[in-house]
């Protein structure tokens, strides 16, 4: 059985990104799980203390290419050394997060390696399959499993023939835990020079601007989410209201951001941010599978709908039913009279 890899990206702040982590997590359980090693790779300018945050989640190898030529990202560079690695390696299972970085380079060594790849994956399992004409069962597959046909299945897709079996998962799908036995990884160096041409460097980058992210939903303790029911840019004022008081976040459904009442940086669900706070606030929010994938391992969830049968009624701790135009007043009045 071969090895599990996932590839590490560099933020521009020079700090390995989140959903490499997370997938570093998820990675070494499927690890544990197939009886083999977790593997990482890192391309960038200058690994530094991004090789100790790696060392946090228990890797066994990480394949290092260093050069300043390699940060900031750029497609050719790091896809002719992560082909180079795979094509040497030949691992098993290769994750990406599902960033711009991840969508742009996975889908292209998939091509060239000419295997699977599943885009946008909510969840990883390992599982057999049996296949129904021949009768013949692989064992070990990675089920990789999203929502599909516009959110209305949720699909497990297999790759039981081509290797790598890929796939690209959303930053905060997967939760985050370090390894308590921390321990030093095997540092397999990649020959840059020897795997990069001129021809790799067409692209030259003369300026950069990086605009500051305004809203940190993955962050905050307390999430209050609004659907499209909620009727109006007018009445999400009433969801900054109670949020402003509780000391929390507003976010929207994409039904919600796509009518004009949100903006697109506070959307979560299967196309936007996955977050897990202590108590999310869901109002006018019916529960589309697309939105519960991106809010159901909140600690606590209180649905507020004018329908009892809200699909969304089901995993909520506590549902109200009623007017979120008369229920909002009543909970921002209580609480400002009886917070410190």
């Amino acid at each position: 059985m071969k090895n599990i890899v996932v590839y590490c990206e560099v933020t521009e702040e020079k700090q390995i990104a989140e959903v490499s982590l997370e997938l570093l997590s998820k990675g070494r359980k499927l690890a544990e799980q197939l009886g083999v090693k977790l593997e990482a790779m890192l391309f960038t300018d200058k690994a530094g203390e991004v090789l100790n945050r790696i060392n946090d989640f228990g890797v066994d190898r990480i394949y290092l290419g260093e050069s300043e030529l390699l940060f900031p990202y750029r497609t050719l560079p790091h896809f002719k050394l992560a082909k180079a690695v795979f094509e040497q390696e030949q691992p098993e299972i290769a994750l990406f997060g599902a960033t711009s970085i991840g969508r742009d380079l996975a889908p292209r060594i998939a091509s060239a390696l000419r295997c699977g790849l599943t885009a946008d994956c909510t969840s990883l399992e390992i599982g057999d399959h049996v296949d129904t004409k021949t009768g013949f069962t692989y064992k070990n597959l990675l089920y990789q499993i999203r929502p599909a046909f516009g959110g209305n299945i949720i699909a497990t897709i297999i790759n039981p023939e081509t290797r790598p079996q890929m796939a690209t998962v959303r930053e905060g799908v997967m939760k985050l835990e370090e390894v308590s036995l921390k321990k030093t990884a095997e540092i397999k160096t990649v020959d840059v020079s020897k795997h990069l041409t001129n021809e790799d460097f067409v692209v030259e980058i003369l300026d950069r601007h990086i605009e500051a992210r305004k809203v940190n939903l993955k962050s905050a303790n307390i999430i209050v989410a609004g659907g499209y029911g909620v009727g109006s840019k007018e009445n999400f004022r009433l969801l900054h209201e109670l949020a402003s008081v509780l000391g929390g976040e507003v976010a929207a459904t994409r039904a919600a951001v796509d009518a004009g009442y949100c903006e697109h940086e506070r959307q979560v669900g299967q196309t936007g941010v996955t977050v897990r706070p202590k108590l999310y606030i869901a109002c006018g929010i019916s529960g589309a599978v697309q939105h519960r994938a991106g809010m159901d391992q909140a600690a606590k969830i209180i649905s507020i709908n004018t329908d009892p049968n809200a699909p969304l009624n089901a995993i909520a701790d506590y549902a109200i039913t009623g007017d979120l135009c008369e229920v909002l007043p009543k909970m921002i009045s209580y609480y400002k009279k009886h917070s410190k």
